[in-house]
């Protein structure tokens, strides 16, 4: 990917297509305590690079990659909620919640550098107590995002 400049704003833009897509879920998933859970974000809003499939981004080009994860549960009996990216298989990063009663919610940002080829990403919840993700029928809720933000 290459980048020109715009002489007269001084603003940097793409000539070649960066993959970006956001996702988010539209139904209830159990969850089960105590483990890490992969969230189905089956509504996409957009994928502009074809990328994400599956609640799976597999970016085809190389760089780093903005990423935003937010996880929404409800229920009576958690204790502790965390969001979390994981980069082939393992965890990068979690975030933990902010707790609003009887909804508790995780979400959080981080760059992650993506090779191309074999890299691909998922977002995961996961919850001390018992409960379910939080139906929402809007982007607001339970999302996974992701915007190359710089070729490698």
């Amino acid at each position: 990917m290459t980048m020109t400049l715009d002489g007269t704003t001084g603003i940097t833009q793409p000539t070649a297509a960066a993959p970006a897509f956001s996702a988010y879920s539209a139904s209830s998933q159990t969850v089960t305590a105590n483990t890490w859970t992969k969230v189905v974000c089956g509504t996409e809003l957009f994928d502009t690079n074809s990328n994400f499939a599956s609640s799976t981004f597999t970016p085809t080009v190389a760089g780093y990659y903005q990423v935003n994860a937010g996880i929404q549960f409800n229920g009576t009996t958690i204790t502790r909620v965390f969001a979390g990216i994981y980069k082939n298989g393992s965890i990068a990063q979690y975030f933990y919640d902010i707790n609003l009663a009887t909804v508790y919610r995780a979400s959080g940002s981080c760059l992650i550098y993506m090779n191309g080829t074999t890299d691909y990403l998922e977002s995961y919840g996961f919850m001390n107590g018992t409960g379910t993700l939080l139906f929402e029928t809007s982007q607001f809720g339970t999302y996974f995002q992701a915007a190359m933000v710089r070729s490698a």
